[in-house]
């Protein structure tokens, strides 16, 4: 520890297909009736590699097609209509009309495969969940269900897969392709990410934790947890005050206990955990969030989640996000926020920060006042520590670490999966829970210009009675971050509170804007509902 003070489409595009698979037990925890087999396809052990690979070319993809050791192209334009371009904000949008593009890929496949049935050619399964996702996005813009803007270009692949090391790899791994010195600001990052603090390098006086890695530990170090925080404040005549007075609006649930006063005048201090006080009438817990991939969600321009909320504004008003502006405390630019329940937060940066104040009641040059406890800054006589209690190294260490760990590794696709991302599609999901952005530059190469699917906006939605009441910044009580959805396997808790202990539960609470995709959910049959889970499993 270095410390300055002490101590150094609406159909899915393989539709119709037939895996030749052998099944695999998968347990869903809801909607199963009595009786029914609880198994889910999966594709052959024995596959070979996918028989597919793409570019995209002027926003329309071009698809190569490898069958019968031929490869054959698809010209942009031939088997697609084209893309139309909208101006919007300044911002380039694009949005397809129609995207048949599996309907010729398997069409040309078969006419590479002249000798063989169509029985025989529908047992090859032509599609990667990469390649799935990939027409999912384009068919969900050519549905209208779904913003595609500058870097989220309709038809193209991503490359999470290769980013997390590819399908089936493990949770918590670095970025691949990293530079050694790259991989080494990793490793000294998840080092002290997984510390546990002590008083003389700073913890306290109050906090939640010792250690990041205490709560963000599903999966893997940087995942999530069933451990919640507790924030509160008071609405009067509808107005929000977050009682900073009395300790808010977060509560530290610990205290370092009795320390003598730092002055020669002074009586000792007892530090103990804060409380919800009385005179607050809005309570709401927070669940800790994994933490996988958000280097590449630093890395997305402002001006890409701008052009979203603009194009959703335009196209799809009644499901409209918009974004929470804040003040970046790094640098004092407003900028747009995307980390956090409320989008508060704006860069990894601050965001690491902010954990160490916040979550370990550690200062630094970014944050180098201590949180008050309870509100009565005169406890602070005692801190036995001075500020700011860490020089600014160990927090940019847990900056590196977040933003070299690998996104979710892609699951293993089955024909429940490729179902269950048509349900996605056609319940309206894909609006809100946008499948694939793209970074901008950046001087981490793996992170450079990068398309990734977090299946998230990131802008606030109006979530009715899903909303917890708190207000930061433009989010109002209503008002919620779009949660990403990949990784979700590795998650026993939904929602912003915990509450849901199952997808199914964590669909029928949203509210608001998302009512009416909830009502769809309900509608489903037990099929269908199956195969929505298969694939929020495997993104």
């Amino acid at each position: 520890m270095a410390r300055m003070a002490t101590r150094g489409p609406s159909q899915s595009p393989c539709r119709g297909s037939t895996l030749r698979s052998h099944t695999r037990r998968v347990r869903f925890p809801d909607d199963r009736p009595s009786g029914q087999p609880d198994t889910v396809r999966d594709p052959d052990a024995d596959a070979k590699s996918d028989p597919v690979d793409d570019e995209s070319h002027g926003g329309v993809r071009r698809v190569h097609i490898v069958a019968g050791g031929t490869r054959s192209e698809l010209e942009p334009g031939s088997h697609t209509r084209r893309c139309r371009a909208i101006r919007a904000h300044g911002a380039t949008i694009r949005r397809c009309e129609d995207a048949p593009v599996a309907c010729a890929l398997l069409t040309k496949a078969r006419q590479n495969r002249p000798g063989e049935s169509e029985a025989g050619m529908s047992s090859r399964h032509p599609c990667s969940l990469r390649f799935l996702v990939a027409c999912l996005t384009a068919s969900s813009a050519c549905s209208g269900d779904l913003v595609v803007a500058d870097g989220i270009v309709p038809g193209t692949d991503d490359d999470t897969a290769e980013l997390a090391t590819a399908r089936g790899g493990r949770l918590g791994a670095p970025l691949r392709n990293l530079t050694d010195a790259e991989k080494a600001r990793f490793e000294a990052g998840l080092e002290e990410f997984s510390a546990i603090e002590d008083v003389d390098e700073g913890l306290g006086p109050v906090f939640n934790d010792a250690g990041c890695g205490v709560c963000h530990l599903a999966g893997a170090i940087g995942g999530a947890s069933d451990r919640t925080v507790t924030r509160f404040g008071r609405v009067t005549n509808g107005a929000f005050d977050p009682l900073a007075g009395l300790g808010g609006s977060l509560i530290q649930a610990n205290g370092i206990g009795p320390q003598p006063a730092t002055d020669v005048d002074g009586t000792s201090c007892d530090y103990v955990a804060e409380t919800v006080p009385a005179e607050a009438n809005v309570q709401a817990h927070r669940l800790t969030t994994p933490l996988f991939g958000l280097g590449l969600v630093d890395a997305v321009p402002d001006e890409t989640l701008e052009a979203l909320a603009a194009w959703q504004q335009d196209n799809k008003p009644e499901l409209a996000g918009i974004v929470n502006h804040v003040v970046d405390a790094a640098s004092g630019a407003t900028r747009v926020g995307r980390f956090g329940w409320k989008a508060q937060v704006a860069t990894l940066a601050v965001f690491s920060a902010d954990a160490y104040l916040n979550e370990m009641g550690i200062t630094s040059p970014l944050f180098p006042e201590e949180n008050c406890p309870q509100g009565d800054c005169d406890l602070l006589r005692c801190d036995p520590v001075p500020d700011p209690e860490d020089d600014g190294e160990d927090v940019d260490k847990f900056e590196d670490f977040m933003t070299l760990l690998a996104p979710p590794p892609p699951g293993e696709l089955s024909d429940a999966v490729i179902a269950g991302a048509e349900v996605f599609l056609r319940s309206g999901c894909a609006t809100c829970h946008t499948p694939i952005l793209e970074t901008g530059p950046s001087e981490v190469s793996a992170l450079s210009e990068r398309r990734f699917r977090p299946f998230s906006d990131f802008l606030l939605h109006d979530m009715g009675a899903l909303g917890d009441g708190i207000v930061q910044g433009n989010a109002t009580g209503r008002l919620m971050r779009t949660a990403p959805l990949w990784g979700l396997s590795a998650r026993t808790r939904f929602l912003h509170d915990g509450r849901a202990t199952t997808i199914g539960d964590a669909i029928r609470a949203h509210d608001g804007q998302a009512a009416r995709a909830r009502e769809k959910f309900k509608s489903l049959g037990y099929r269908d509902r199956r195969n929505l889970y298969a694939f929020l499993l495997a993104i």
